[in-house]
């Protein structure tokens, strides 16, 4: 299995990203010569970090018949203020609301999640310690 991902510019610093066909619009902060017309690479990371926890833990959640009503993961992180400018720390949140969901069940398929699914955490963790922690409201 592979993965390919282009850019193409378009005007200034405004790039089309494509990934498998999808199209992502991507540009650099006013500040630095962007438009502010898509997304800044390093907050894609985070995008790709919490979509691919979110599909393990619904994926499982669905396999243990214990789906929520309502479900969001959200990463943050913290960046260095020196060039070059990595994350130092991301914390992440998952947050569940009614429907089947139980604690135990949420920290069970977030857990596997974390600890054996999720390709981007597992890069990410060689790089940058990633925490994370559980809300549900009922």
């Amino acid at each position: 299995m592979s993965i390919k991902s282009k850019v193409v510019l378009k005007d200034g610093m405004h790039f089309m990203g494509e990934l498998n066909g999808f199209q992502i619009p991507i540009d650099a902060a006013e500040e630095v010569g962007g438009r502010n017309l898509g997304a800044r690479p390093k907050g894609l990371t985070l995008t790709s970090l919490v979509g691919c926890t979110a599909i393990d833990v619904i994926s499982l959640l669905r396999k243990m018949r214990a789906e929520p009503a309502e479900f969001s993961v959200e990463a943050e992180a913290e960046v260095a203020a020196d060039h070059p400018k990595v994350f130092t720390k991301v914390m992440i949140t998952y947050r569940f609301k009614g429907g089947e969901v139980t604690r135990e069940k949420a920290e069970k398929a977030v857990k596997l999640s974390q600890e054996r699914y999720c390709g981007v955490s597992a890069m990410l963790k060689k790089a940058v310690p990633v925490e994370y922690r559980i809300e549900i409201n009922e």
